[in-house]
């Protein structure tokens, strides 16, 4: 038996047996079009044309779809108790405020249980956290287990005056005096966090550095205008780099602007072995030209101090350049940039030739190549 006569023998045509069976929960003209299906579909041109795969993480596609996969399937949410007709309305603040009124009469009364005057602090979030104080339904004991108890939005106070109390009152104290909590004194960075996906560890945790800054001066017709300019670098030390520029008339916003512009601007900087770049690459922007080299591990970083930065910030370790014309400052640092981008990997050339490559230095050394 060939191979096409093989995959062929795994689409057999349905039984009488397994038509009966089907019958059962398909109705006659669900039954005919499956069979009209069945019968347009060739088995030859399945197992010619078709990919099967035998390895044990394929995937189970003749499945009759009655059980769920954890893995494949999303997960089914239970059925609400709350009738679809009768949804939960939130109360209007005539009712809410009616209800914390009939609650504050109440709150001077003794706790029965105990006896001992009740902590007004406790049951007031005892009464926010309860939703059917703040809900109405016709079913409150459903609506109560479909939004279970939640903890207010308030600082947590005991009647005791324990270090939770202390400690809220001095974050309390601290954030008023600054004015502002953290997410509120830096607007830029929330933004920042909205356009780039990263969380507030993982900017903090980035490598910027300001590599140019210098005072510069626009000619208008109502005199001079001062600014600062700066020029930073950014990276994730694992194959991320970006570089922003930043103008201001004040030092702090300049260097911010910038900083912020370069971790926006963060792109993948192709790395061989995860320690150098691939071959040799040329840059040029303005009257700067520089070459940039593959060196062996353990050459280290052998450049100037700017290209040396960027380097450390991209995660390359062994690399050495040759600024060859003009040594602007900022035109170096944007060549740079451009020259790691530009990198011809060996697939894409291998691609191009219609070759394959294949890299024998690790075998060629033994391994030891790192």
């Amino acid at each position: 038996m060939g191979l096409i006569e093989e995959r062929m023998s795994r689409f057999q045509p349905y039984t009488e047996e397994e038509k009966t069976l089907l019958s059962r929960k398909y109705t006659p003209e669900q039954m005919e079009a499956i069979e009209a299906g069945e019968s347009s579909i060739s088995a030859q041109d399945l197992a010619m044309q078709g990919a099967m795969r035998d390895d044990e993480h394929k995937l189970p596609y003749i499945s009759d779809l009655s059980t769920i996969d954890p893995v494949i399937d999303h997960p089914v949410t239970p059925r609400s108790r709350l009738d679809p007709q009768n949804r939960p309305r939130p109360k209007s603040e005539e009712e809410i405020s009616t209800s914390l009124n009939t609650f504050l009469q109440n709150i001077d009364a003794a706790d029965p249980t105990t006896g001992r005057p009740r902590d007004a602090a406790v049951e007031l979030q005892t009464f926010l956290s309860d939703p059917r104080n703040l809900f109405d339904s016709s079913d409150p004991q459903a609506l109560l287990e479909e939004l279970p108890p939640q903890e207010p939005l308030l600082p947590k106070l005991s009647a005791e005056g324990d270090a939770s109390t202390r400690s809220s009152k001095g974050s309390s104290s601290s954030s008023s005096s600054g004015g502002r909590s953290e997410e509120e004194e830096d607007p830029h960075l929330k933004r920042l966090m909205k356009q780039t996906g990263f969380s507030r560890q993982q900017i903090r945790r980035l490598r910027t550095k300001s590599l140019v800054s210098r005072r510069v001066t626009n000619q208008t017709r109502m005199g001079k205008i001062q600014s600062i300019y700066h020029l930073t670098v950014a990276g994730d030390m694992k194959g991320m780099l970006g570089i922003g520029e930043g103008k201001s008339a004040e030092d702090g916003d300049a260097r911010r602007q910038a900083m912020m512009a370069a971790i926006r601007n963060m792109k993948p900087v192709p790395r061989y072995e995860e320690r150098t770049i691939f071959g040799e690459v040329m840059g040029k922007v303005g009257a700067v030209e520089l070459r940039l080299s593959a060196r062996p591990p353990g050459f280290g970083l052998r450049c100037q101090h700017l290209i040396f930065e960027m380097a450390r910030a991209a995660g390359l370790g062994d690399l050495s350049a040759k600024v060859l014309r003009s040594r602007n400052k900022m035109n170096v640092c944007k060549a740079t940039f451009q020259a790691l981008m530009q990198q011809k990997l060996p697939e894409d050339i291998a691609r191009a030739r219609g070759r394959k490559l294949v890299d024998v230095r690790k075998v060629y050394y033994g391994g030891k190549t790192h």
